[in-house]
């Protein structure tokens, strides 16, 4: 049975790049015929001439589907929308500005997948668009964090389907796609890709969102390591801060015996440790039963698509 590629490309204010972009892809479809292909394009909100675009390649393209958000959701949005469309066996996701080369780097994702590999990423190489030491850095701690050995995390994608299923994508979590699937346990590897100069319009991307994306990293960090267990994080918390307060009352009370005396801001503040550790523990309890609430939730959803399915 011939396998079916989903090639998925985010688009805001990409007026200009459209039409050499899709000749580009057009090609490859063209080439690689051995596999059916479909291109998934989201219009995110763009106010220039996007959509005219995108609506001449639709005559076009029998394989291309357009998707329009009324105004710009962002790219997690977007990639939410195109995911819900795609029906391939392999997703492969580009950007518009053609800083890839859809011709050199589709072949190289797809190689890389049928190889064995569950997420192929693309790295960047001779990059010049004045990012390269804030990439770099980001790169570098979230390889650390997350135990990931990619050099480009934030670059082209080819990933098998089943992987959408288990990437929870809400704020601008589009950047943490690779960490979660290595949380999963999936095979991740990389391939070497070109870099080109933007043809037209402007990056979405500025430098100011660099402190935004590593605020970022630590929440995901974080919901990875207790987002199913939260209990082992709050009553851990809870023990050590109560302990601390339980011991400050102990030294209060050897005090105010050797000395006859107190020291009512110790006091205030041992109590107050020990009511918040209590309340730690309380909110682990809480967060148990979200988490508890949660899955029931993601079971329900399963069930249903399986029910659909058949």
């Amino acid at each position: 049975m011939r396998k079916k590629i989903s090639i998925f490309i985010p688009a805001m204010n990409e007026s200009g790049n459209i039409d050499p972009l899709t000749i580009k892809i057009d090609k490859i479809v063209n080439k690689m015929v051995e596999y059916d292909f479909e291109l998934i394009i989201v219009n995110d909100g763009s106010t220039d001439n996007t959509a005219e675009e995108l609506n001449q390649a639709i005559n076009k393209y029998s394989y291309l589907k357009v998707f329009t958000h009324r105004k710009n959701l962002g790219l997690t949005q977007g990639m939410k929308t195109g995911f819900r469309a795609v029906t391939g066996d392999y997703v492969l996701f580009l950007p518009a500005d053609l800083e890839c080369d859809p011709e050199e780097d589709i072949p190289k994702l797809v190689k890389g997948l049928e190889s064995g590999l569950d997420m192929v990423c693309g790295w960047r190489q001779d990059r010049g668009d004045g990012k390269v030491l804030a990439s770099g850095i980001y790169n570098k701690i979230s390889k650390k964090l997350f135990n990931v050995h990619v050099h480009d995390m934030n670059w082209i994608k080819g990933f098998r389907a089943d992987i959408i299923k288990d990437l929870d994508l809400r704020s601008d979590w589009h950047r943490f796609i690779v960490m979660m699937a290595a949380d999963k346990g999936y095979k991740i590897g990389e391939v070497k890709t070109n870099w080109y100069p933007r043809r037209s319009g402007k990056s979405k991307f500025g430098l100011m969102r660099f402190p935004i994306a590593m605020i970022d990293v630590l929440v995901v960090k974080f919901n990875m390591m207790f987002g199913s267990k939260p209990m082992q994080f709050f009553s851990f918390l809870g023990i050590l801060v109560s302990l601390f307060g339980f011991l400050v009352l102990l030294f209060l009370a050897v005090y105010y015996l050797a000395y006859d005396t107190q020291i009512r801001p110790l006091f205030t503040l041992s109590t107050t440790l020990i009511i918040a550790g209590i309340q730690l523990f309380v909110t682990g309890f809480l967060a148990e039963l979200v988490v508890a609430q949660r899955d029931d939730i993601h079971n329900l959803k399963d069930k249903i698509e399986d029910r659909d399915s058949k």
